[in-house]
């Protein structure tokens, strides 16, 4: 074959090249591309796409085959240059219509051709060698050249083994050569004999060759439909690894919670602002109190804002009487005060007086998380109310809704405030519906709230004074068992700032106490233990305090105690104690004789002395050195009133008339913070030298009320006027622990004795456990009584110790100690030998 030949069929191969591409293009497989978009199976996948893609351009491939083995026939030789450019033309062209790409290919292409030429050459060079056949018989298939497979096998120039057998037949189905496949496997049967044998068997040939053929058509339809086609397309499945799959199932489940929430939400919203989840609010929530128990008598010690909502009353009985005369009735009423001092009570007796619904609620109760929630049932409140009139509406603690307005604060609060303004507004004089509300910090509140057409009135609910609180004292006691000598005025005197609720809890623990004490009937002293418990706390009886320690809180109080006597403009004593209350060790308390609305200079310097009197004391008893921190919140106090005075109440001659608050002591000059600061030093130190003097003066008695307070824990202001005076008190004092008349009757020698009688029990103990295991071990009965001795010389010589700490303890009763203890010993002496 000359040159000429060879390249004209190289052309002629290119041109059939050709055609098979536009066959390619026009058979345009479709398939599932929706799998092959993971990245870690695209490889993988373009691949088997490749190998489906043959199929359609097979009878094109078999022709360029067969012009390979017509070159090669007519060459008579190995497959020369020509042959294997032709080849590899063909496999280029075939690689290159591939469903899938990329910049890479051309050099993948490139590698296959080498290695498989590589191959080629290996097997043709070792024509004998079976494995080397195989081995490119296996490259070919895996590269989808299976035609090249059948040409090599069919020529018969190579050794051939079962492998290369197995690569032939696979090559056969994938071309789709069943018919091929059954004659050569009856070749292959009459060549190794097996043909025979089956005859002999009995098995006609029809029944191989339909097995045969069944099994190669599968092979051959499997091979053919792989190929894909408008009846049969392709449906390609990509298997992703395991952390995809994961990862993709979370990103699935994060989302659709994602969702779920979002929708729930939306749902919530909605169904909460059409009011679908509740029933009708007016008649449910909103009902309501029609009988009121509380009446104006039940409400004492507030006579003036009692007053005030009788009027409210008169008109809800009798409007008729304020209307004849053009008169209109205020539209709204509130009640300010500190707390307990009876703004709910007031309400509730305006309702149970006119005999009216009455219908309460608190501030915090109209918002909730929801938008729109307050102003709504704001709107359902008052309409409730209108339905039901003449009646009353009661807001307790209105500063939760109705404080100043603020463009920093929430829409939904404006809201509230909004639509409760927009309600008081709509009220009419002829409604009948009258609105209370309560509070605590008036200057919280909105101006466009309290302005005179919402809130007409403003009634100021005060601490009860002396007369109130025996009034509120009188009728929280009218139903319980008092005692007649009880003065209620003395408790009255004594509880200065107390409110109506701290009266009722003092009787309700006065009440208890007595009940604790199995007594009849309430006394003074619960009263007075209620009012101390309630001022000074509880009493911590259980407190650890060594001697040393209730000796210097003796004189600290003490101290207090004698400069507060002794001091002009002082308020008068009502109890000092050592017995632990809250925090405090001791406490020294004064209460006033009437109530007191401002105190003078002359009142003030005296604080200061009283508060400086505890310090002193301890300086001049035991020294500047062993001086405690118990006076911390004596000094605090003490410069809280100088400070006032200086700064606040121009009690100062060298600062003058003027108040300097927090804000203006950053403004002042440095000479004029210092003269404040000086004035301040000057009050406390001048306080500490009077009572310094005081205490010096009077030193005889600060240390009989010190001995006073050690001996009987608490005095009262009677006791301690006594005990300065030189009296005697006449209840007896507070007894001693067993432990503590233990210690003080424990001499030296009697605590020797009794560490030698520790000592001796310990041996005895031993020599007792000695016995036990003596008697486990099945010891003789001379070992035994050996230890009996032992045992009972050591419990007599206990006895006899403790006879003689006996006599060291108290020799009064030594006979019948000892009497008993003979007894005792014989009783003993029988137990220990048994």
């Amino acid at each position: 074959m000359s040159a000429y030949e060879a390249f004209s069929l190289a052309k002629k191969l290119n041109n059939v090249t050709s055609r098979a591409n536009q066959l390619f293009q026009h058979y345009n497989l479709r398939t599932n591309s929706r799998y092959l978009s993971t990245s870690t199976q695209s490889y993988q996948s373009r691949n088997e796409l490749n190998k489906a893609a043959l199929p359609a351009i097979r009878p094109e491939q078999t022709q360029i085959h067969k012009a390979f083995r017509n070159a090669t026939h007519l060459l008579e030789a190995k497959p020369s240059s020509v042959f294997e450019m032709a080849h590899a033309l063909n496999r280029s062209k075939i690689q290159s219509r591939t469903l899938f790409s990329n910049s890479s290919s051309s050099t993948s292409r490139i590698m296959n051709y080498r290695r498989l030429n590589k191959l080629e050459q290996e097997a043709n060079s070792f024509p004998q060698d079976a494995t080397k056949q195989a081995t490119l018989y296996k490259e070919w298939l895996r590269t989808n050249n299976p035609h090249a497979v059948i040409a090599r096998f069919e020529r018969g120039d190579f050794v051939q083994n079962e492998a290369c057998w197995q690569y032939y037949i696979a090559a056969l189905a994938q071309t789709g050569k069943a018919d091929l496949i059954w004659t050569r496997i009856l070749q292959k049967l009459e060549q190794s004999g097996a043909k025979g044998l089956l005859k002999e068997k009995g098995i006609p040939k029809e029944m191989i060759q339909q097995a045969i053929m069944a099994n190669t058509r599968q092979a051959s339809e499997g091979a053919i439909v792989t190929g894909g086609n408008k009846a049969n397309p392709i449906y390609v499945i990509v298997e992703e690894a395991r952390k995809f799959m994961f990862w993709k199932a979370l990103r699935w489940v994060g989302v659709t919670l994602t969702y779920a929430f979002c929708i729930l939400t939306i749902l919530s919203l909605a169904l909460e602002n059409s009011g679908l989840l509740k029933p009708a609010t007016t008649q449910t929530e909103y009902e309501p109190v029609t009988q009121s128990t509380v009446k104006f008598e039940d409400v004492q010690g507030v006579d003036e804002a009692k007053q005030e909502l009788e009027e409210i009353v008169e008109f809800l009985k009798n409007p008729q009487r304020f209307t004849e005369l053009g008169g209109k009735l205020p539209k709204g009423v509130l009640l300010t005060g500190p707390p307990g001092t009876g703004k709910t009570m007031l309400a509730r007796a305006v309702a149970g007086e006119a005999n009216v619904p009455f219908f309460f609620m608190s501030g915090s109760e109209f918002d909730e998380m929801y938008v729109g929630v307050g102003a709504r049932r704001v709107r359902e409140l008052f309409a409730a109310a209108r339905a039901k009139a003449p009646s009353i509406v009661f807001i307790d603690e209105i500063d939760a809704i109705g404080s100043k307005r603020n463009p920093k604060d929430q829409s939904y609060m404006k809201q509230t405030l909004n639509q409760l303004l927009v309600d008081l507004d709509g009220f009419s004089q002829t409604e009948g519906v009258i609105f209370i509300a309560a509070t605590n910090f008036p200057e919280l509140l909105d101006k466009a709230l309290v302005r005179p057409g919402r809130f007409d009135r403003l009634v100021n609910v005060p601490l009860p004074d002396v007369r109130g609180r025996i009034e509120i004292l009188k009728h929280h006691m009218r139903k319980m068992h008092v005692a007649s000598e009880v003065d209620i005025s003395v408790i009255a005197r004594g509880t200065p700032g107390f409110s109506g609720a701290d009266l009722a809890n003092l009787v309700n623990l006065a009440a208890i106490q007595a009940s604790r004490e199995s007594s009849k009937e309430i006394n003074l002293r619960h009263l007075e233990h209620s009012k101390d418990k309630i001022i000074m706390g509880a009493e911590r009886r259980s407190a650890v305090i060594t001697d040393e320690s209730k000796k210097l809180t003796a004189y600290h109080e003490g101290g207090h105690a004698l400069v507060a006597y002794y001091t002009p403009g002082a308020m008068p004593l009502h109890k000092a104690t050592i017995m632990p209350r809250g925090s405090a060790l001791g406490m020294t308390v004064q209460l006033p004789e009437m109530d007191k609305d401002s105190f003078t200079k002359k009142e003030f310097i005296a604080q200061i002395d009283v508060c400086m009197g505890g310090r002193v004391a301890e300086e001049l008893i035991f020294g500047e050195e062993n001086v405690t921190s118990g006076a911390h919140s004596d000094i605090v106090k003490a410069t809280d009133v100088a400070k006032r005075m200086v700064r606040y109440y121009g009690m100062s001659d060298k600062v003058g008339a003027i108040s300097f608050d927090n804000e203006d002591m950053q403004l002042l000059s440095a000479q004029t913070k210092q003269l404040i600061e000086s004035e301040i030093s000057e009050l406390v130190e001048s306080s500490q030298a009077r009572a310094k003097r005081i205490l010096t003066e009077h030193r005889d008695e600060l240390d009989r009320l010190a001995n006073a307070l050690v001996e009987y824990e608490t005095l009262d202001a009677q006791e301690i006027i006594d005990v300065l005076t030189g009296k005697p008190i006449t209840r007896s004092a507070v007894p001693i622990s067993n432990e503590q008349k233990n210690e003080e009757s424990c001499t030296p020698a009697l605590a020797e004795s009794i560490q030698q009688i520790q000592m001796q029990c310990y041996n005895l103990y031993n020599c007792l456990k000695d016995l036990q295991e003596q008697h486990k071990a099945n010891y003789t009965l001379e070992e035994r009584t050996n230890t009996i001795d032992n045992v009972c010389n050591l419990a007599k010589t206990i006895c006899e110790d403790l006879k003689g700490a006996a006599k060291s303890v108290n020799k009064r009763d030594y006979s019948q100690f000892n009497s008993e203890n003979d007894e005792e010993e014989e009783d003993d002496d029988y137990v220990n030998i048994e």
